[in-house]
């Protein structure tokens, strides 16, 4: 990285610590593109490890006093901020789409998901009460209680910046821990702005800290003893090694990886009902979600009106800048990233698939951005490279199946279990598959089933490392620890001396 200061047009996109910007002593940085325009239009400080030790040192300082605050205080600052967020929800929207490249319509979508969990953890008086167990033997009472860790961190990806931290820091912070976020160095700018709301919240200054960087920032918070837990999304790669990191360390850990998403489409299924499906959810974000459909898996004489279908709407999509009126699909996040997905196409063809719709040829591509059209690859088989990795773009492949079992197979052999979906109009083959498919999460003519709030989320195999999902009720339990407490008040008279082991009596 070049240590030369950046041009007085380039913002500067700093630290939050102990309730200011800090801007960083390292001599490090990361650019930050526009993606629309391909231009620089920020620099992002990058974190050494001893900021990175200044930051959690803040976090820890702070973590006693928030932890002794009242549930009702708490719950009313979740409050505030819930209203906060709601009242800045275009404006968070608005920083989302310059910086990452998906629509504005796209964005505000991204911010409402993620406004659901701070209003579930507005609850969180009721989430934290306990169980009791009266007389459990005699004169003596149980109880549970659960009680937070202390500084926790969470690391989140480029394509929900706003969404997947809240994920993380709501349930956290609730629960009476201290937060810290290094975000994606893609898109960090809002990650400040949602420091700032937290503050006039009224979170207490080191309860919600945010630290940029790259990979050093992320192995010190990982390693640091005083950090108890971390969370993360990302590739299945960097997920794996987080968790095994972490874990080594004695740490709690909730790693989510990457996913393969198939929509399994059976010969009765209401075809234009499912072609929207498969574009929505294929080409939504220009492809950039773990939710996103990948493979379409049709079934019999189904494929060929599917696939006639979606090239029908594929043809209407508009792709362009996201803060441009009209436009329904932006560029993607870099430059690399675009060249890399573009790469499938080109290979899919070589290894025997067909190109329907080739997304190199749409005209937003002669623009100055990141742009690909959406693409629609025919005749995809497992072994091509276009099926066995998560692309992570604008390009949907489809499979075909004779039968339901040998499309189940598929599904359930693939090494990602994070979500899938049936198209189907017959309501026992839908049970059948919710009952036989190894996903974790599942929809019914539901083509991206991330759950509410008050569930959780997380898939399965190689979409998940760790033994919890991520927010709602799980989520709670990740970002607290149990102690139960076994009481007996008797009469001082009748205590004795019993080396007997403990009993119910």
């Amino acid at each position: 990285m070049s240590v030369m200061e950046p041009a007085v047009s380039i913002k500067h996109v700093t630290h939050w610590i102990d309730g200011k910007h800090v801007a960083s002593e390292s001599g490090r940085h990361g650019r930050v593109w526009n993606p629309a325009t391909g231009e620089e239009q920020a620099r992002v400080d990058f974190a050494s490890e001893a900021e990175v030790d200044r930051a959690v040192e803040s976090a820890k300082h702070a973590f006693p006093g928030w932890r002794a605050t009242p549930l009702s205080r708490r719950a009313e600052c979740l409050f505030k901020l819930r209203a906060l967020v709601d009242e800045n929800h275009e404006k968070l929207a608005t920083v989302v789409a310059a910086e990452h490249g998906k629509t504005l319509s796209d964005a505000m979508g991204e911010v409402a998901r993620g406004l659901e969990n701070i209003e579930f953890a507005c609850g969180i008086p009721t989430l934290l009460k306990g169980g009791f167990s009266e007389q459990a033997s005699r004169g003596v009472d149980v109880y549970q209680i659960r009680q937070p860790l202390g500084v926790v961190a969470g690391i989140t990806p480029f394509n929900f910046p706003v969404m997947v931290p809240m994920w993380m820091f709501a349930n956290a912070i609730a629960c009476g821990n201290a937060f810290i976020l290094k975000p994606s160095e893609k898109d960090p700018s809002v990650s400040l702005l949602l420091a700032e709301l937290m503050q006039r919240a009224g979170v207490p200054d080191g309860i919600f800290t945010v630290v940029q960087g790259d990979h050093v920032a992320a192995g010190r918070l990982i390693a640091h003893p005083d950090v108890k837990a971390v969370s993360f999304v990302g590739s299945t790669p960097v997920a794996r090694s987080i968790y095994e990191s972490a874990a080594k360390l004695g740490k709690r850990v909730q790693a989510l990886g990457g996913a393969k998403n198939h929509m399994l489409v059976l010969p009765d299924a209401d075809i234009a009902m499912a072609a929207d499906a498969a574009v929505s959810a294929g080409y939504g974000s220009a492809g950039e979600r773990c939710m996103a459909i990948s493979v379409v898996v049709a079934v019999g004489a189904v494929a060929d009106p599917l696939i006639a279908a979606i090239r029908q709407r594929i043809a209407k999509i508009k792709v362009g800048p996201g803060l441009e009126a009209g436009s329904e699909m932006g560029p993607l996040i870099t430059r690399e990233h675009r060249d890399r997905v573009a790469g499938y196409l080109a290979k899919a063809e070589s290894e025997g698939a067909t190109i329907a719709v080739d997304g190199r040829d749409n005209e937003a591509c002669q623009r100055s951005g990141f742009f690909l059209g959406p693409s629609l690859v025919d005749r995809v088989r497992p072994g091509m490279s276009c099926y066995e990795d998560e692309i992570f773009g604008p390009v949907l492949s489809v499979v075909r199946a004779e039968t339901y079992q040998q499309a189940l197979h598929l599904i359930n052999e693939n090494p990602f279990g994070n979500g899938t979906a049936i198209f189907t109009r017959d309501g026992g083959a839908a049970r059948q598959f919710q009952f036989d498919c190894g996903a974790g999460m599942v929809g019914i003519n539901v083509p991206i089933p991330v759950p509410m709030a008050y569930y959780s989320f997380g898939g399965w195999k190689a979409s998940l490392f760790g033994d919890l999902h991520m927010y709602g009720p799980e989520g709670v339990q990740f970002y607290t620890q149990a102690k139960v407490v076994t009481s007996r008040w008797p009469d001082p008279g009748t205590s004795s001396v019993d080396l007997g082991f403990p009993k119910a009596r």
